[in-house]
């Protein structure tokens, strides 16, 4: 889908074995990584500080529930090719666990950002790869890649802000919106619409194939997933200057020679300036929650 999504390697990915730790007393289910229904953890009614405006109404084109199924088979077929290639991180890797630690502060605060979050159940899994990249499916679907954890050597908060924005694509349903536009655009062309109807679109969601993990996201989509990410982080306690932290260290790693992050999605030149003038708007979340 994206790393960060706007950074993306345009390297082929080299999976490596993701090692495990020494087993622990409690564990989580084999494989099933991360679940958790998120309506019984949904956070009260708040309101939102960050200015993202409102969804499009161009995505109810795409319906929810076929895109979300399609997901949920796609996301599968990742896991058990990485599985297959022993790249798929055990329950009890503590760089899993760390994962799944963070991703429980902030699923509570997603329900406000879209009211499907009630249906959706959940995962986290962690992938050995050399990429750097991390994802959200929609319906709740993660996936972190070993790269960008150990080659950025991340902090708690610095992931909390990669998770974030990923979750954030989900909840705004960028996805969504995307396939909306693109599929509604070549049947207009093609004339299509007038014999086959919108329903088709429909049809288009069943069977996306590999494009969820291909989109491109517009220059807007990645403003909204920063800010909504940035609220969510902040509300699970989470330090927001972090995330300006962050960015600094992808474009780092961008201008060091690594991959070019930039290949694949619109630019972010002032993405951090944009993280910057939104922070006062959350720190009296991060403080309210550290304080909880």
């Amino acid at each position: 889908m994206c790393f960060l999504c706007e950074l993306k390697t345009t390297t082929t990915s080299t999976e490596a074995p993701a090692t495990s730790a020494a087993p622990v007393a409690r564990r989580w289910h084999p494989r099933r990584g991360f679940l958790l229904a998120a309506g019984a953890a949904a956070a009260a009614p708040v309101l939102a500080q960050v200015d993202v405006g409102g969804s499009s109404p161009v995505r109810t084109l795409v319906p929810a529930e076929q895109l979300e199924a399609s997901a949920k088979q796609q996301y599968s077929q990742v896991l058990a090719d990485a599985k297959s290639k022993n790249a798929l991180a055990p329950s009890d890797h503590p760089q899993l666990k760390r994962l799944h630690s963070i991703a429980r502060r902030l699923i509570p605060f997603t329900a406000q950002w879209n009211p499907r979050v009630a249906e959706w159940r959940w995962e986290v899994n962690l992938i050995g790869s050399k990429q750097l990249n991390a994802w959200c499916m929609p319906g709740g679907k993660i996936a972190f890649y070993t790269g960008i954890l150990d080659q950025l050597q991340l902090t708690d908060d610095e992931i909390a802000m990669i998770m974030g924005h990923e979750m954030a694509h989900a909840l705004r349903e960028h996805a969504r919106e995307r396939l909306a536009k693109s599929k509604a655009t070549s049947f207009l062309l093609s004339g299509a619409s007038a014999l086959l109807g919108w329903g088709q679109l429909g049809d288009v969601a069943a069977n996306l194939g590999t494009q969820l993990l291909t989109l491109k996201y517009s220059r807007d989509d990645e403003t909204e997933a920063d800010l909504v990410g940035l609220e969510i982080a902040a509300r699970g306690g989470f330090w927001p200057e972090a995330s300006v932290n962050l960015w600094k260290k992808m474009l780092g790693a961008n201008s060091n020679g690594s991959p070019s992050f930039l290949s694949t999605h619109p630019s972010g030149n002032n993405r951090i300036q944009e993280l910057q003038a939104n922070l006062p708007k959350v720190q009296h979340l991060y403080e309210q929650a550290k304080q909880g």
